[in-house]
């Protein structure tokens, strides 16, 4: 049973070793998007490597992240997290020695494979280690702590990039693993996916609603059976992530190449990824232990939420990946000047997410979730302003405090409707599926907002020719918000979720929903997006 108290000098240890594994990985998705305009020019690359510059990290990550925690479940959390860890800045030390575009993106995608495995982690750790009356309040810290670090990151990306460069970007990662290694080691406690006594679960359910970290990623929907020898077995869906994985991949490059890219090979790309996608389903629903349940979606409730997100997050990440490049390619603004301007988003969503979650439980969600996506779209409207010579005060700030205030709104409504909307026992792979939908609905805006508002290769070079392309993604941006608010508004009803859990409420991340743990029946299973 864990006993580890907030106040001892054990519990700041693990509280910082999670919150910087944690905020190595929330960093590297805000700050990257500011440095792109550099990398573009210093690398002498055209807008498909811009695109893969973020996507190749994207892909890896929500690829892999539904089978990060059944590694830790199995093998230890705390050696898959100092794994991923060390995997991570490894990563990042190649990204920022990298000496062209084709290993920037290739040590992109071994990043995401080192964030797939730290994220469930790090809060798997935290979960399994604290005592239940501690729980809640280290859990708290963490996720707040986190969405500074989330608040901070274009802040920081845009001085490094003015500074000593954006290669810093990534190797700013590397003396952050130096610190998080030795103190995981040292002063984290090895946990598995070994089920609690029920008396003991009993207890440790303390105010948090704690919970099984290996459900938080989404891993599986149980303990697993025995092995004679007290480990469970936790199954490894290697087959279903594979497919997943290749089929996001392949659908991607079809979308990111079709514009200059061979329409043979393109089509093959399109019609293999598509073919994919259809075989992991076939997986997915034969297989004795699957990474994805698909009987999970026999809730209707989940299945309409989760289309609600795929648009939200879809609108999110295309705003955030052009925006930063607007603002300094367009407007002629430094990549300090450029992350500071979208600082208001985050830091709203810090100060208020938790107060929006109290008021849809009083009203339900239906509202939060309807309202919600129509104030973003009309902040991505408002960005129609910005164009050469905007002025901060009167173009740029109006529309990401708009902006700021849907996703306070609808983005803590949404993750406590999800975890609402299936049996208690299953809450940790529900949560995992909607934290990997939203990053796949990210990934796929990136690949294809270019595609479909004529963006050429060379666009990010013409400040003309840019500004038209992302007047015309601004307006699409707006209408799959739209979308997602009349999908809310015909589909999500009462009850009003009770989510009480502190990383529920209290987070900075605007690139996905924060992972969940999971509350069983009778025990209480101990891991972790």
């Amino acid at each position: 049973m864990p006993d580890v108290r907030m106040a001892s000098p054990r519990g700041r240890w693990i509280l910082l070793t999670t919150v910087l594994g944690s905020s190595m990985a929330l960093l590297d998705s805000t700050v990257v998007n500011v440095a792109l305009p550099r990398i573009g020019r210093d690398l002498d690359a055209d807008l498909a490597v811009l695109q893969w510059t973020v996507n190749a990290y994207l892909l890896t990550l929500a690829g892999l992240i539904l089978l990060g925690g059944s590694l830790g479940d199995h093998y230890g959390r705390r050696k898959v997290f100092v794994i991923g860890v060390v995997w991570f800045a490894a990563a990042s030390l190649l990204c920022g020695i990298a000496p062209n575009a084709g290993v920037l993106i290739a040590a992109r995608a071994l990043q995401g494979v080192g964030g797939a495995l730290l994220t469930p982690g790090s809060l798997a750790l935290i979960q399994a280690s604290f005592h239940h009356d501690d729980r809640g309040r280290a859990v708290g810290l963490w996720s707040g702590f986190g969405g500074i670090g989330a608040a901070v990151g274009p802040f920081l990306g845009g001085w490094l990039v003015d500074g000593p460069g954006w290669r810093w970007v990534f190797l700013l990662n590397v003396p952050l693993a130096v610190v998080c290694v030795p103190v995981a080691l040292r002063h984290v406690p090895e946990s598995d996916g070994r089920p609690v006594r029920a008396d003991a679960a009993a207890g440790a359910a303390g105010p948090s609603g704690d919970t099984s970290a290996r459900a938080a990623a989404g891993a599986g929907a149980g303990a697993g059976k025995a092995r004679p020898h007290g480990r469970p077995h936790v199954p490894f869906d290697v087959l279903g992530a594979f497919l997943g994985a290749l089929a996001l991949a392949l659908v991607t490059y079809a979308l990111i190449e079709a514009p200059g890219g061979s329409t043979g090979v393109v089509s093959v790309a399109a019609v293999a990824g598509l073919a994919a996608g259809a075989a992991f389903v076939v997986v997915e629903r034969r297989s004795a232990d699957p990474m994805l349940p698909l009987d999970i979606f026999a809730s209707r409730q989940f299945t309409a939420v989760n289309l609600v997100t795929l648009c939200v997050y879809a609108a999110f990440g295309g705003f955030f990946f052009l925006s930063a490049v607007q603002l300094q390619v367009v407007v002629g603004w430094s990549a300090l000047g450029a992350g500071t301007a979208l600082l208001p988003t985050t830091v709203l969503m810090l100060l208020l997410s938790a107060r929006s979650g109290e008021l849809a439980e009083h009203i339900g969600p239906r509202i939060p979730l309807t309202v919600g996506p129509l104030l973003c779209a009309a902040g991505m409207l408002l960005m129609l302003r910005v164009g050469p010579g905007a002025s901060y005060a009167a173009d740029v700030l109006p529309a990401v405090l708009v902006l700021g205030c849907g996703m306070v709104t609808l983005v803590a409504p949404l993750t406590a409707t999800v975890l609402a909307s299936v049996d208690v026992s299953r809450a940790g792979v529900a949560s995992g599926v909607n934290n990997a939908a939203a990053r796949a609905a990210g990934l796929v805006a990136v690949a294809a907002l270019p595609l479909l508002t004529g963006m050429s290769a060379e666009a990010y070079r013409s400040a003309t020719a840019f500004d038209e392309a992302f007047g015309r993604a601004m307006v699409l941006c707006a209408a799959v918000l739209v979308v997602g608010a009349v999908l809310a508004f015909a589909t999500v009803r009462r009850p009003a979720p009770d989510c009480r859990r502190p990383e529920c409420r209290t987070h900075g991340s605007v690139l996905a929903p924060p992972l969940e743990g999971e509350r069983t029946k009778g025990r209480l299973t101990l891991g972790d997006g």
